[in-house]
């Protein structure tokens, strides 16, 4: 039961993170990943681009990268439209939270120069150069530090995405009420219907 209850209280704390980069707790209705992304983008004040490829071996299959003029998220589209979607919320899951590179000792993980050769950021840099080749390296090195997170970031943001497309398939599946069902569900149940209001 205890475990239950913290289970719960993280995915509140998650939900009000959500809530808080979104103005509200609300999701695009009929859901719409892109139209999720976009409303995000426009509350963040920075474009975010979204760069399909097509996926190569030993490469993770999405990655989100931040520049100084946007927040690229590339994603494999060789994959099922459920995958392409988790992958878009996953990246757009490290924004909401806070991931890229606003946060604490965001400077030292963005220096190039930190680290050892068994850094793991040798395979991000790999798979941004791999994915995208037409990046200067320069460019390529000044996001590194941006588009590594830790393990508790990458099970917050992959949790997030997760909440975000459980959520959705809830909605899809119980369509909202029109105002005559929830006139008369209100009568049936003793609920007043509010007044100056359209919509109940």
């Amino acid at each position: 039961m205890v475990h239950v209850r913290a289970r719960a209280a993280v995915h509140d704390a998650l939900w009000e993170k959500y809530r808080r980069a979104m103005g509200s707790g609300e999701l695009p209705r009929p859901f719409d990943e892109m139209a999720l992304i976009a409303r995000l983008a426009e509350r963040r004040g920075r474009p975010i681009e979204l760069i399909p490829v097509d996926a190569l071996p030993n490469l993770p299959c999405g990655l989100l990268m931040v520049t100084d003029h946007a927040d690229c998220i590339v994603y494999a589209t060789d994959t099922s439209v459920l995958h392409q979607r988790h992958i878009l919320l996953h990246e757009a899951a490290h924004l909401v939270c806070g991931h890229d590179g606003a946060g604490p000792g965001a400077g030292d993980a963005a220096d190039p120069g930190a680290g050892d050769a068994a850094d793991p950021g040798d395979a991000a840099t790999a798979g941004s150069r791999a994915l995208l080749p037409h990046l200067p390296d320069t460019l390529v090195r000044r996001v590194l530090g941006r588009t590594v997170y830790t393990e508790p970031q990458e099970h917050e943001a992959e949790l997030l995405a997760s909440l975000i497309c459980s959520r959705a398939a809830r909605e899809a599946r119980t369509p909202p009420l029109a105002e005559g069902q929830q006139r008369r569900l209100g009568s049936l149940f003793g609920v007043p219907r509010a007044r100056g209001r359209s919509r109940g």
